[in-house]
């Protein structure tokens, strides 16, 4: 019996180490490290409130969007009042670092460089494109496919995660020069003004909306397309445009 007893106790102590070390690998949402916070990183979502979003052209988040076990999750089975929302604050020179999970054939995007002045967000800035490239359309072509500058350039590779994981990206924009970043891998860069980004423009709907690329410092949007999406461990840090000696 006492035998039996010290193989039980001891399994127990094995799966209760091993439930141990898979919680300290497991990183905590929505938090800076001291690391982080030293080379100047600040969270754009505390994982508990909406506190520094609006709605674009609004006052507060639509009810669509909430907060889900520490994501900012936009679903349209609840609520009444979704919309694309947009930071309070503007930035110019930055790398944002975003978490995002879509559902089956979903459709979002992150925008930068967001001017509240036309009737939509993407009319004055590029966007991230959001998407499910196996369950929607826009994956069939590389240039509207996830982590693209949509309609405009196109990723090197897909590097998508399947639909229900997370997938991590980053933007990285320093002065004119563009990075879009998925799960650790670059995959689009180009260069706003320049006569490659100006030729892409001109080919496409985007010529139609004079100031779109155009604003230099503006909101980070993320946007309601209809289908259901989620966003955390949203985070950013102020990057200087000067080119390093």
């Amino acid at each position: 019996m006492r035998r039996h007893f010290l193989l039980l106790s001891a399994t127990v102590g094995l799966f209760w180490i091993a439930g141990a070390l898979r919680a300290a690998d497991e990183p905590v949402l929505n938090t800076l490290t001291d690391k982080e916070k030293a080379d100047g990183w600040k969270l754009l979502f505390d994982g508990k409130t909406t506190k520094g979003w609006h709605k674009y052209k609004g006052k507060d988040v639509g009810d669509q969007w909430k907060v889900v076990h520490g994501a900012l999750a936009l679903s349209h089975k609840d609520g009444k009042n979704g919309g694309d929302i947009i930071t309070d604050d503007d930035f110019d020179s930055f790398e944002l670092a975003i978490d995002w999970k879509v559902t089956k054939g979903a459709n979002s995007g992150i925008m930068y460089h967001v001017a509240e002045i036309e009737d939509a967000p993407y009319m004055t800035g590029p966007e991230y494109q959001i998407l499910d490239n196996a369950g929607h359309e826009d994956g069939k072509h590389a240039e509207t496919s996830a982590a693209s500058c949509y309609a405009l350039y196109a990723p090197s590779k897909d590097v998508t995660k399947p639909v229900g994981e997370w997938n991590h990206t980053r933007i990285i924009i320093k002065g004119s020069h563009v990075e879009h970043w998925l799960n650790d891998v670059k995959v689009v860069s180009y260069d706003l003004g320049s006569d490659d980004w100006n030729k892409h423009v001109a080919a496409s709907k985007f010529k139609e909306w004079k100031k779109f690329g155009t604003i230099k410092k503006g909101g980070i949007d993320l946007q309601d397309h209809g289908d259901d999406v989620a966003y955390r461990n949203i985070k950013i840090r102020v990057l200087s445009d000067k080119k390093e000696k």
